[in-house]
């Protein structure tokens, strides 16, 4: 159970400081300055997670990490199922809290959905969004691997390393879906955005919630071959 209060702390923790550095600043791809702190906040949240909960359950704090992880034989099939379930708790506490301190202190989301992931920087495109987030997350997954892998070992920096991928991750990634690479950070701002009157990032979020986990299963397949 510690392993999942951890993964539950940590999905808040991101979400909370990523998707809410997006609501204070924006995400506008013309207007760099709010989309490279948004950038910068994903990855040191995950920084900091990865040195403070990676000790306890590895600090995923993604289900397309777990799965990756799990399909290299890296965790069981309850250990998964407990995962992503307080992975998507965690995402929907980070959101409500954030619709809580924007509703209550009438300060303006600049990103009208709670940080949502959805489609306009790809013209609303279903197939290109989904291309994006499968390469994104295949790319992030496979570095996660790679980096922890046992038979190569990273000593300290390998948090450093994650870190710092997934805020180029999301330098490319923002301004074409929002960067998901996680489908319960994009299930969990979906859902309150939906229960405040904003259904529009609900109803895409199964974009943000299959491709990811597609490329994190293709990330595990690739790092397997070429473990041998």
């Amino acid at each position: 159970m510690k392993k999942y209060v951890a993964e539950c702390i940590g999905t808040f923790t991101l979400v909370f400081i990523g998707c809410g550095t997006a609501m204070l600043v924006g995400c506008d791809p013309d207007h760099g300055s709010g989309y490279l702190l948004t950038a910068m906040a994903f990855g040191l949240a995950i920084i900091a997670l990865a040195y403070s909960i990676g000790n306890i359950s590895g600090g995923h704090v993604n289900p397309a990490v777990s799965l990756g992880v799990f399909m290299t034989g890296g965790m069981s099939g309850k250990d998964f199922i407990g995962y992503v379930i307080f992975q998507i708790i965690g995402a929907t506490m980070g959101s409500a809290v954030l619709a809580g301190i924007f509703g209550l202190g009438s300060v303006e989301d600049k990103t009208g959905g709670l940080g949502a992931n959805g489609l306009a920087g790809v013209n609303e495109s279903l197939g290109a969004g989904f291309i994006v987030e499968v390469i994104l997350t295949f790319l992030f997954v496979l570095l996660i691997l790679g980096v922890t892998s046992k038979k190569h070992n990273h000593g300290s920096f390998g948090g450093l390393v994650i870190g710092l991928t997934l805020i180029g991750i999301h330098i490319i990634g923002i301004g074409l879906t929002g960067t998901s690479v996680n489908p319960a950070r994009s299930l969990g701002p979906a859902i309150i955005a939906a229960l405040s009157g904003n259904t529009a990032p609900l109803s895409v979020v199964w974009v943000f919630l299959v491709a990811p986990l597609i490329g994190g299963a293709l990330a595990a397949c690739v790092h397997k071959t070429l473990e041998k």
